[in-house]
């Protein structure tokens, strides 16, 4: 990593750049993913005698895309996925734009960085219809836990939302007249409304009418 206590080093600059996004509030996870990666660049950019921000060019980075490109794992000898090389990559070229406009660098030499072309794939593990019905008739609808239990796999399946934003949903969050759901502080702090179908509709309000108003149930 160079000499950490160097403020001007590449892994200050870093640090900097982790707090700024702590501030601007970014995920947790999300920060502490990405600055894996720029370890990697630092270190790699450290063995070469790279250790300032403005010792980055353009033909070095390009130089570690093709190092990247090169690369062999030690545990069985195959090359990184193109989906591996795009994710080491575009940590770096975020943060080297971050430099720029705090002025940090006089230019961004990752501006026009040709990132690895990403395929497209589906899940392999895709529920059929009859196998997704199977999942959603397992609770026991002739108890509260049931209705609700349903309810929940309903709107999850009509939906298809992420499991964080499931469990932040409140009911007052769902339009039954039109049909929608409002998703407050999704993927990337945004907010959407996106369509619900009718029969998750009807178990919402299954739960309202059964369940939520009996005295002693706690939910």
């Amino acid at each position: 990593m160079g000499d950490t206590n160097d403020p001007e080093s590449l892994f200050n600059y870093m640090r900097r750049f982790l707090l700024w996004q702590a501030e601007k509030n970014y995920s947790p996870k999300t920060i502490e993913n990405r600055e894996v990666y720029r370890r990697y660049f630092i270190q790699w950019c450290d063995e070469r005698g790279l250790i300032k921000p403005p010792e980055i060019t353009k033909p070095i980075i390009e130089r570690y895309q093709r190092y990247l490109l090169m690369y062999r794992k030690e545990r069985d000898g195959e090359p990184l996925s193109t989906r591996s090389q795009h994710v080491r990559v575009a940590p770096i070229k975020a943060w080297f734009k971050w430099l720029a406009r705090q002025n940090y660098i006089l230019y961004n030499p990752a501006s026009d960085l040709d990132l690895p072309r990403l395929e497209r794939r589906l899940s392999k593990n895709i529920l059929t219809v009859a196998e997704s019905e199977a999942i959603i008739n397992q609770p026991n609808t002739y108890t509260p836990t049931g209705v609700s239990d349903r309810a929940i796999l309903e709107t999850h399946y009509s939906k298809g939302m992420r499991r964080m934003e499931l469990i932040n949903l409140k009911l007052f969050d769902i339009d039954t007249e039109r049909g929608t759901v409002m998703v407050t502080q999704g993927k990337g702090k945004k907010d959407r409304m996106i369509p619900i179908g009718e029969r998750a509709l009807k178990w919402i309000e299954k739960y309202q009418v059964e369940v939520r108003p009996k005295p002693n149930d706690a939910r």
